[in-house]
């Protein structure tokens, strides 16, 4: 990585247009809805779809400097993932159960692919799970593996894991991440990217003031629009 490196950022967990605004707004580079079955943040794919044609007239359209909308999905219908991203308008879909190469295959919209890291891991293992995906396209967010969640749960796993795995391009880092933290992460590992959920909520609710705190932190500067 150079010293001009700006890592790529994405927002999770958005469920509303108002904080997906100021997401976007801040400099984020991808927008996260999750239609995961229950979960506190699932969203109904009605929902989903009015949030992200809201976010289209308000000012995100399709370009190359506009955030990317992710939608998350775990272990459900291929048929229903594309219905919910094609009438969603989604950009990407991002996979998170035990969906595999078949039906990978199947998915319409590109894929970001969800790794989860148990304790103990070696870098190399990882890497093992890592490649084959980014060298069939796809990106890879590595987050904490936890039997009782799926994601989301603002837990940290051992970065030691991810030494030079997370530096890969299309490697996003999750789990844990706060505005407090996350420069941390990124001088440590130097990721392509990094995703945060439950970092920028004050009592489960998504909060404009974290969001930005944590872009600007994730970006190591003021004017983080500049660097997308």
């Amino acid at each position: 990585m150079t010293s001009e490196y700006t890592p790529k950022v994405k927002v999770c967990g958005l469920r509303d247009a108002e904080n997906a605004m100021v997401a976007a707004r801040a400099g984020a580079d991808l927008l996260g809805f999750v239609f995961v079955e229950g979960v506190r943040r699932q969203l109904a794919p009605d929902k989903g779809v009015m949030i992200v044609r809201d976010l289209r007239v308000r000012g995100i359209p399709r370009s190359r400097r506009a955030p990317g909308m992710v939608g998350l999905f775990r272990n459900q219908r291929a048929e229903f993932v594309n219905d919910v991203a094609r009438a969603a308008d989604l950009d990407y879909v991002q996979l998170c159960g035990d969906e595999d190469e078949a039906y990978i295959r199947r998915m319409w919209k590109p894929v970001f692919r969800q790794v989860r890291v148990k304790a103990g891991t070696t870098p190399a293992a990882l890497d093992a799970i890592v490649r084959p995906h980014i060298a069939s396209g796809r990106t890879v967010v590595l987050d904490r593996y936890d039997e009782t969640t799926p994601g989301g749960a603002g837990l940290t796993f051992d970065w030691a894991a991810a030494e030079g795995v997370a530096s890969t391009e299309r490697v996003l880092l999750a789990g844990g991440l706060t505005p407090d933290n996350v420069r941390s992460a990124i001088d440590r590992l130097h990721p392509w990217g990094v995703d945060v959920s439950s970092g920028v909520e004050t009592d489960g609710v998504k909060d404009a003031a974290r969001i930005m705190a944590f872009v600007v932190a994730a970006k190591g500067v003021a004017n983080t629009g500049e660097n997308r």
